[in-house]
């Protein structure tokens, strides 16, 4: 399955000279989104991930479905205020700025194999933060796995030596 045939670009969003990848046509369609969401399952596979780690927000999207599928757990990672108990964070530096993540203190277990799932690689930034937080917490990144990757950003430079599987590249 061409999974580029249920991407929408859409130029100039959200502003001028960005070409927006839009993943809605995607998880529209039952049999696209089933077999992203079943390839990120088999690479999940692979690395004998015991729980998935997604990043807010489009991360709950196919994190979910690959833990449920795999019968292991979901982590959110999730901006600061969003998540009840007590948590870790990570702040980092942004093109323009910085931003913080948050996770459940309790969320990862020492020496637990997990696995991050997301829609999106770009600037890898998100990503080596939430690999930041998991490794505070003692587990181990056995992977990474995403819908699209954006190779002109060099996304995978911020995330060293990674197993990564990425469905999609632009």
């Amino acid at each position: 399955m061409n999974l580029k045939d249920y991407i929408a670009n859409v130029p100039n969003f959200p502003k001028e000279g960005i070409q927006f990848k839009d993943i809605t046509p995607l998880m529209a369609n039952g049999a696209a989104y089933q077999y992203a969401t079943k390839q990120m399952v088999e690479f999940a596979k692979t690395t004998q991930a015991e729980l998935i780690v997604g990043p807010e927000a489009r991360g709950f999207i196919f994190g979910c479905p690959v833990a449920t599928e795999l019968k292991i757990g979901f982590v959110p990672v999730r901006k600061p205020g969003k998540l009840p108990r007590e948590t870790v964070s990570f702040n980092y530096d942004l093109e323009y700025g910085s931003n913080t993540l948050s996770m459940h203190q309790d969320a990862v277990k020492p020496g637990q194999r997990v696995m991050i799932v997301d829609d999106l690689l770009a600037t890898g930034g998100t990503v080596a933060a939430t690999i930041k937080l998991i490794e505070k917490l003692g587990g181990i990144v056995v992977g990474c796995a995403f819908l699209i990757e954006l190779d002109e950003l060099e996304g995978r430079k911020a995330l060293g030596n990674y197993d990564v599987l990425s469905l999609m590249h632009y």
